[in-house]
């Protein structure tokens, strides 16, 4: 296992953290009841992972009462996030939301299912426009001055929402977020037109979910006609959006390169993942040990640079406006950066002047 800091902060976890949507009946993402969650979580901690991501809307709170059940005696052995916002009721409309009563009545509602007297990382589980940010991000300061929580994340957020949240927290003094919770995958790199950058800027440290984009990049089937029974695809349907046409030749490259190592797809493209800049934790879900054994492996696959550049050419969304004009303009124009960065033009990283005439 390999092991990293949590963003800015001081905490260390692995590469892979253990994802827990499958813990529980009420997220078509496995089902797994309490023996078998006890079972996956002692075989992610025997093989090295320190870090479990669960949220108190997974199977409405199932998936943290299992998770409680399976630390204990553990939990000091663990890196423990969760997340809130997302609605815990059909009815009541105030159990839903970043609002100081629910962010309180769902930091209770998790420390008392999970067994726990705090979290290690509390996330927001995505922007809500029917709520000041400052209430939200205030009571988060609360939370963690209290000693309910140690961090602070945010999830599913754009890259203006994230940067004005962290601009207000600058400002008033109050416990800045330390992680951001996206998806990235080999047929969703959109995070790399802006959020990577803000990522590496300000410190944040990204947790990926859905590395597989749902299982798709397992490379067992081409069409969602094709998803096999048993399937996650074939059991929730898409799980995250993404083009079909376009993902044909990334399953191509995946199967190319898994080929060349003599491993499958899927670790392939976890692989590609947990490799990327800016990343803290790859979070990883499984319906069997076996087949986490085989997501943890993926850590000793060697990516070569032929490997790379294949995934990259199949996958390469391009890139849009303005961040072309960004590059174009802070490297393929600017002499100070072939000066200071020589290593970004040896390596081919740096953006080419694509404009007919000299190149610069």
């Amino acid at each position: 296992m390999e092991y990293r800091t949590l963003g800015r902060s001081g905490l260390i976890v692995s590469a892979f953290g253990l994802g827990t949507m499958q813990f529980g009946k009420g997220m078509n993402m496995g089902s797994l009841d309490q023996q078998a969650t006890t079972d996956m979580v002692k075989f992610a901690l025997d093989h090295g992972i320190n870090f479990i991501d669960t949220a108190d809307v997974y199977s409405r709170g199932q998936s943290e009462t299992q998770l409680g059940v399976a630390l204990q005696g553990l939990r000091d052995e663990v890196v423990l996030a969760s997340k809130f916002r997302l609605p815990m009721s059909d009815d009541n409309l105030n159990r839903s939301g970043a609002t100081r009563v629910n962010i309180r009545r769902g930091i209770e509602s998790s420390l008392r299912r999970l067994k726990t007297d705090h979290l290690d990382l509390y996330q927001v589980h995505g922007w809500d426009s029917h709520t000041p940010l400052e209430e939200t991000l205030s009571t988060l300061n609360d939370l963690v001055r209290g000693g309910l929580v140690r961090h602070i994340g945010l999830s599913n957020y754009l890259a203006w929402q994230a940067a004005t949240a962290l601009g207000v927290q600058e400002r008033r003094g109050w416990e800045p977020f330390v992680t951001a919770q996206l998806y990235y995958s080999l047929v969703g790199r959109e995070l790399e037109h802006e959020w990577i950058d803000l990522a590496k800027y300000s410190g944040l440290g990204v947790l990926v979910w859905s590395p597989l984009a749902g299982g798709y990049l397992s490379a067992k089937y081409d069409r969602p006609e094709d998803a096999p029974e048993g399937t996650r695809f074939g059991e929730a349907g898409q799980f995250v959006p993404f083009d079909w046409d376009r993902g044909r030749p990334v399953l191509a490259a995946l199967r190319a390169v898994a080929s060349r190592h003599g491993v499958t797809p899927a670790q392939v493209a976890l692989k590609w993942t947990v490799s990327q800049p800016a990343i803290s934790s790859v979070i990883i879900a499984a319906r069997s040990t076996q087949r986490l054994g085989e997501n943890i492996a993926a850590l000793d696959i060697t990516l070569t640079d032929e490997d790379r550049r294949d995934l990259d050419h199949a996958s390469h969304p391009g890139t849009p406006y303005p961040k072309w004009m960004v590059l174009q303009l802070d490297q393929a124009e600017d002499p100070r950066t072939r000066a200071l960065e020589p290593e970004l033009f040896e390596s081919g990283g740096a953006w080419k002047d694509l404009r007919k005439g000299e190149q610069k």
